[in-house]
């Protein structure tokens, strides 16, 4: 049975322990709140552009574009596949980056000829120890997701679109569904299926004329980088948001789990430590008793 001593030196470690838990409870909440302030402050513009490209399809709804599919066929596209997969610097956040991680490796199952273009040290460790290729990797944009990063990785996905090398791109990301759950998505970025930006029912169509210039095929396209850079920041920040929710909730678990075995340890301490002052009476009184024996057959 350990001692004192050693049981000491075990609660002093938890101690220190959440310590350091607590620090990283209340840093992650510091996170969350500064990354959904800057999400709402851009999220507005980018509704008004999606609602300009509804307008749009309202308006000339056979309008061909590259980064749609044709008129009538939705069917999945032969060739390679791109696909961003976003995971933390770090762990510690309980099943977050392993989620991302198994919805990549799915999509790998399925179409075998993707290449991965990866945010975050976590995944990009992750692929490189199973060997697994990785097509680029964006550095620092975990921690500091901004929409200067997010038009360098749009860029990126986006020109090799144009130049026929990715046939498909897809992002897996995870989204805060509510306050304390999560839920790993899969999206298809490009290219866009025409529902997606159809009339919603109960909105009015377009009735008075619009005119677009040079044409509406034009119009569209400039349209499109710039929606896809916003698609790919609003997944930065939801990730991001969602690590740092993770892992508050790892922290406080971990909190609760050291609250628990400080009080097991004190528990033992203290019945150690009164095993101990028992064992020094008991000890004490025996020696008392036998001096007082021994004095009695002396006389």
């Amino acid at each position: 049975m350990a001692g004192t001593k050693e049981i000491k030196s075990h609660i002093d470690s938890v101690q220190e322990t959440r310590k350091i838990t607590n620090a990283m409870y209340l840093i992650a909440s510091t996170k969350l709140r500064r990354a959904r302030l800057e999400l709402e402050h851009t999220r507005p513009y980018f509704k008004s552009l999606r609602q300009e490209i509804k307008r749009i399809f309202r308006t000339v709804s056979d309008v061909e574009s590259p980064y749609f599919y044709p008129v009538g066929d939705d069917s999945p596209m032969e060739g390679t596949y791109g696909c961003l997969v976003i995971t933390a610097d770090k762990g510690l956040a309980g099943a977050y980056n392993q989620n991302a991680i198994r919805a990549a490796q799915e999509l790998l199952e399925e179409h075998p000829d993707t290449k991965l273009f990866v945010v975050g040290e976590y995944g990009r460790r992750f692929f490189a120890s199973h060997n697994i290729p990785i097509e680029q990797s964006f550095l620092y944009t975990a921690q500091n997701p901004t929409m200067a990063r997010a038009r360098e990785i749009s860029g990126v996905l986006l020109d090799g679109f144009d130049r026929g090398e990715l046939k498909e791109i897809y992002i897996v990301y995870t989204d805060m569904a509510k306050a304390a759950t999560f839920l790993t998505r899969t999206a298809r970025v490009l290219p866009f299926h025409r529902s997606y930006f159809l009339t919603a029912p109960g909105e009015l169509p377009v009735t008075e004329p619009f005119e677009f210039l040079p044409d509406v095929p034009t119009v569209l396209n400039n349209m499109i980088p710039s929606y896809v850079s916003g698609f790919i920041y609003s997944a930065l920040i939801d990730s991001f948001c969602c690590e740092q929710n993770a892992r508050m909730m790892a922290m406080d678990s971990a909190n609760q789990n050291g609250e628990k075995l400080l009080g097991e340890l004190s528990l033992q301490y203290n019945r150690v430590r009164q095993s101990a002052i028992t064992q020094e009476i008991t000890e004490v009184s025996a020696g008392a008793r036998a001096q007082r024996q021994k004095r009695g057959k002396e006389r």
